[in-house]
């Protein structure tokens, strides 16, 4: 296995995991959504970042994680936005090796902390959360403005 940040050859594999992310969500984007976060994980002037796992040449999961400042510290945190292991492969560490890949990228470029959010329901998920981060104890909320999601 395999994890590398995203190239502008990957653009089909992360197409389908990124479709796959999102029906496992229950939910869709209209396809230049789609095109304007690839351009975006391809900007290095872009804070969003994006890496793919590989077992050879087949693709088994995503993560999306955006660096940005912080109130709180001199660095930047980084929020992990996105997480996906294709089914069929989930519970045999991927999900935990591409949070780490995560941790190891955002403590390279001197990032304070990575962050996160998570469905209540995600019960898979919390499970390896809770064994490799701390809860915060925060919860969230949300105010949408206009066409926004």
């Amino acid at each position: 296995m395999t994890i590398r940040p995203l190239t502008a050859a990957d653009h089909a594999a992360w197409h389908e995991l990124w479709q796959a992310y999102l029906a496992f969500y229950e939910t869709e984007l209209p396809e230049t959504t789609y095109a304007r976060t690839w351009q975006r994980l391809l900007d290095p002037a872009q804070p969003l970042h994006g890496a793919l796992a590989w077992d050879g040449e087949q693709p088994l999961g995503l993560v999306h994680f955006i660096y940005h400042p912080s109130c709180w510290t001199e660095t930047d945190y980084c929020y992990l936005q996105d997480l996906y292991v294709a089914a069929g492969h989930r519970g045999g560490g991927l999900g935990r090796m591409l949070i780490e890949h995560v941790y190891a990228r955002a403590a390279a470029d001197g990032c304070d902390r990575v962050h996160w959010l998570t469905q209540e329901t995600n019960y898979p998920g919390r499970q390896l959360y809770d064994r490799i981060a701390t809860r915060s104890g925060f919860i969230q909320y949300r105010h949408l403005l206009g066409d926004s999601a």
